[in-house]
């Protein structure tokens, strides 16, 4: 305890971020450090996963210090330890859930083994303890204030509004849109998640970095096809949209990258220039699409009156403008947090991981890395 606050200190290393944090009471960030990797795999086009794992083992310390130094905090003000166990590169998984596990046992904490689709989840509930609270990157990470990097769109005549964090409390449905995950989720509390759709190949996030190789981009292909597709045409070039069967809340991504390859190679084989904006922007809008549709059918059928995005994919510009439509049409409260959240990061675990201890108690010290966890 410090100041009367329960402090948590979160561990995430599911891929290629290396982060810790520390949060008072489940949603205050006291800090948020996050080591990059990006510039380390981008020379071979994606993460290499035993490089990740290997860059994890040498910066998890330094981060996990960093984190500690930054809140102002010492071991004796901790009061829980969180970490990923799943899903996730079970390498790099690893090397955070063998530090956590650690560090709670030497300090003798109690600890708290997080599913990763969680974090995601609960970090729509964060807030920074104080206005102008960075996440700090120790590699190539420029600061990011947290306090102006959230949402601006206005609140709707019809009582729709994008509302405020930290104020969500479950129940609501939550729309997880990563590189390894595209999920429908229903949190009917903090602890009681049920899945209603999820991908059955690709995950949006993986198709947006193979289309992104596919026009030459390069990794992360995420925000460079965002950037790209502000410049080209959504209709010029018209991808297939997959909707599965009839009702269904599954997603499916790999038949749009696999069209969108086939088109540059049809295009180029014919010696036809391409347009990279409008293919770009083309496949951003079939993608979207299919998550917007989607969406909408989730929230008429759990009958949530408030949504959260979680994911690196929810940073995306046409993708968050396309869903807060649906929340005004909808009259649904939207919860998008600051891009810093969407992506990976150990704030957003030590969250689930207060919440989790408060309801579940702690995680057996035996707990192992998972590759895939089903929620």
């Amino acid at each position: 305890m410090k100041d009367g606050k329960f402090i948590t200190l979160g561990i995430e290393t599911s891929c290629d971020e290396t982060a810790a944090a520390v949060t008072a009471d489940g949603r205050e960030t006291l800090s948020n450090v996050i080591a990059s990797q990006i510039d380390v795999h981008k020379v071979f086009g994606g993460v290499v996963p035993e490089i990740a794992s290997r860059h994890h083992l040498t910066q998890i310390n330094a981060v996990m210090d960093s984190a500690l130094s930054e809140a102002g905090v010492s071991w004796e003000d901790i009061d829980l330890v969180g970490a990923t166990y799943g899903p996730g590169l079970v390498g790099a998984v690893l090397i955070g859930l063998s530090t956590a596990k650690a560090a709670a046992y030497a300090a003798a904490k109690p600890f708290a083994a997080v599913h990763h689709i969680k974090g995601h989840v609960c970090a729509s509930y964060l807030s920074t303890a104080s206005p102008g609270v960075p996440a700090r990157g120790l590699a190539d990470a420029d600061a990011v204030d947290l306090a102006s990097a959230g949402r601006s769109l206005p609140e709707d005549e019809g009582g729709a509004a994008v509302a405020a964090m930290p104020t969500i409390e479950p129940p609501h449905l939550a729309l997880v849109v990563s590189g390894g995950h595209t999920d429908l989720i229903d949190v009917r509390s903090y602890t009681d998640y049920v899945l209603l759709g999820h991908t059955r190949d690709d995950a949006v996030g993986e198709a947006f970095d193979k289309v992104a190789r596919s026009l030459g981009l390069g990794y992360p292909g995420g925000p460079k096809v965002d950037e790209l597709a502000k410049n080209g045409d959504p209709t010029a070039v018209k991808f297939k949209r997959v909707y599965l069967e009839e009702g269904s809340l599954d997603f499916s991504f790999s038949g749009i990258k696999t069209g969108v390859l086939n088109y540059i190679n049809t295009e180029r084989q014919a010696g036809r220039e391409v347009n990279l904006a409008d293919v770009a922007a083309g496949f951003e809008a079939s993608a979207t699409d299919v998550i917007e549709t989607k969406t909408r059918l989730a929230l008429r059928r759990a009958g949530r009156k408030k949504l959260t995005m979680g994911g690196g994919v929810a940073a995306n510009s046409m993708l968050r403008s396309r869903i807060a439509a649906v929340c005004m049409e909808e009259r649904v409260e939207l919860y998008a947090p600051p891009p810093v959240y969407c992506t990976d990061n150990a704030a957003m675990i030590a969250c689930a991981a207060y919440y989790q201890y408060l309801c579940e108690g702690s995680s057996s010290l035996d707990i192992d890395a998972y590759a895939s966890l089903p929620l």
